[in-house]
């Protein structure tokens, strides 16, 4: 049988391969590369490189070559007592910035939509004015002839007027009043997901408000609890503008240190070591942080399972 050739100015029809999966997926990654790398670069000169310089120089002796002595120096004598002093006012500060807001997230998730939001705007706001002016607010009213004394000496209460500033009291205060919306702000979203049902589940089977409460609500909200306590420590670590204003020369913190030694005595190592000391503080909060939710993650599916 004859095979019949194409005439001559004629086109053959030409199939077209569809690029395999292999050859797709190469395209893909190229592609998310390209897009990546600007951010890449971002990251890389805008962070990694001032980290990695700070840590060049803290390990920088003063004759150029390596050295531990910077951060020697900070473990010991008044530098130690200062790292102590901030992990001490950081704990107070995240501590007193639960209770407050677990009280008011608990509050406010059980108001109506409308009257939420108004609440919730107020709690927020303040976040948004400049933390120097919040602090200076606090002075006034907590200075010997502020609003506070006063009004505790015209209610002839025993000792007014009370010192609450230049000590380790008005820190914690002022510090407790810039970490409050973050945690108000967490716990309230974690209080909102929580299925009341739960706790009508539990009243039925004739829990008390006291077990319900401790078995049932507390659990939930345990999550929330534990990344807004780490989230105001991490942050009170490394604050700066309140602690400065309203603390004494006992109350002197890490960053307020740092800013001494950078601005007074040109120490750039010291303050460089000290800076990466914060740094690995943060990434303890955060290691910790991991380790409570699987800790949890595996307690709760422990219960689920038996």
């Amino acid at each position: 049988m004859a095979v019949l050739a194409p005439a001559p100015g004629s086109t053959a029809p030409v199939t077209r391969k569809k690029p395999s999966g292999h050859a797709l997926s190469d395209r893909r990654t190229r592609f998310g590369l390209l897009n990546a790398a600007p951010i890449v670069v971002y990251l890389l000169v805008l962070f990694v490189y001032p980290i990695f310089s700070i840590l060049m120089l803290s390990l920088k002796g003063e004759s150029g070559g390596f050295t531990l002595h910077w951060y020697a120096d900070a473990f010991q004598g008044a530098n130690l007592e200062i790292l102590l002093t901030t992990l001490r006012i950081s704990a107070e500060t995240s501590l007193l910035s639960l209770v407050i807001g677990f009280v008011l997230a608990a509050a406010i998730s059980r108001l109506k939509p409308l009257w939420a939001g108004l609440v919730m705007v107020v709690v927020v706001v303040p976040h948004f004015i400049s933390a120097l002016v919040r602090t200076y607010g606090w002075i006034i009213l907590l200075g010997e002839h502020g609003v506070v004394n006063n009004l505790l000496t015209g209610l002839h209460v025993p000792g007014a007027p009370f010192q609450l500033l230049y000590n380790e009291l008005g820190v914690v205060i002022g510090t407790t009043s810039v970490m409050l919306p973050y945690t108000v702000l967490l716990l309230y979203a974690v209080m909102k997901g929580i299925d009341r049902r739960l706790t009508a589940a539990a009243a039925s089977m004739g829990a008390g408000r006291v077990t319900i409460f401790r078995r049932v609500y507390v659990p939930l909200v345990a999550p929330g609890l534990v990344n807004a306590g780490v989230l105001c420590f991490i942050l009170c670590l490394g604050y700066y503008i309140t602690p400065a204003l309203m603390g004494g020369p006992k109350q002197t913190m890490v960053a307020s240190l740092i800013d001494t030694q950078v601005m007074k005595q040109d120490q750039w190592n010291g303050a460089s070591a000290l800076g990466i000391i914060l740094l690995l503080l943060t990434f303890a909060g955060l290691l910790l942080l991991k380790l409570l939710k699987s800790a949890g993650e595996a307690y709760r599916n422990r219960g689920t399972t038996s």
